[in-house]
């Protein structure tokens, strides 16, 4: 795949990880508001039937020069702001933070390779693509293992996907807090390619900003395609 055109080093993964544990801590706030505009349960099958919404293109990546090279491309939402991880850097951190931050980049098979970030366009969360070494796994079987990776991750449903040139496997998952003791939705889609298995992960501070980000996350799926 070769070297990222652009690095996260690992004081920015700290900060992700901070932004992401803030973000826990604020969704108590967000409760009232999820009970009202959230989406509950949805599966992965449904989150397809019919006619979803697919958000405006802004751009792409995964191409030689975009702003993530990756085994696969697929365009992004208008005003999404996407930058390559370098998960490599993490041991520059040192100590517990170097432990947290390696936590974080790396999840079952796969690790973090790019982020693309939801608040230019005035939302809150992450559409992640994660990337592991070539290898014999197929995508169901990474995909599972990315949502048993996952803390308290529940009631998983898994679909298969055609696009582009690819077959790949959808997961709707829910994961919950038992801090807060509420719960909210995921979603993730895999494929495996000759250079290795891809996750794309979309998660969000909530079930309401996840449904929020949904439509992004149809448009990556759909336009979805081998790289080079």
């Amino acid at each position: 795949m070769g070297k990222l055109r652009r690095r996260t080093t690992s004081a920015a993964l700290a900060t992700g990880l901070t932004t992401a544990l803030m973000a826990v801590l604020v969704t108590g706030c967000a409760a009232e508001r999820q009970g009202s505009d959230s989406v509950t349960g949805t599966s992965a099958k449904g989150s397809a039937e019919g006619s979803p919404k697919v958000a405006k293109r802004g751009g792409s990546v995964g191409e030689a020069g975009s702003a993530c090279e990756l085994p696969v491309a697929f365009d992004i939402a208008e005003f999404w702001k996407a930058e390559a991880v370098d998960a490599e850097d993490s041991s520059s951190a040192g100590g517990d933070l170097a432990e947290l931050v390696d936590a974080f980049a790396h999840q079952g098979p796969v690790t973090m390779a790019c982020e693309i970030d939801a608040k230019p366009a005035g939302k809150i969360g992450f559409l992640r693509v994660w990337t592991g070494a070539p290898g014999k796994a197929d995508a169901r079987t990474v995909l599972k293992e990315f949502v048993a990776a996952e803390q308290e991750a529940s009631g998983a449903v898994y679909r298969e996907v055609e696009t582009g040139d690819v077959t790949g496997v959808e997961v709707a998952y829910t994961t919950t807090s038992k801090l807060l003791e509420e719960s909210k939705q995921e979603h993730a889609f895999a494929v495996a390619t000759s250079k290795g298995p891809v996750v794309l992960h979309l998660g969000g501070m909530d079930t309401g900003e996840h449904n929020a980000m949904l439509p992004a996350f149809e448009l990556a799926k759909s336009t979805l395609h081998l790289a080079g």
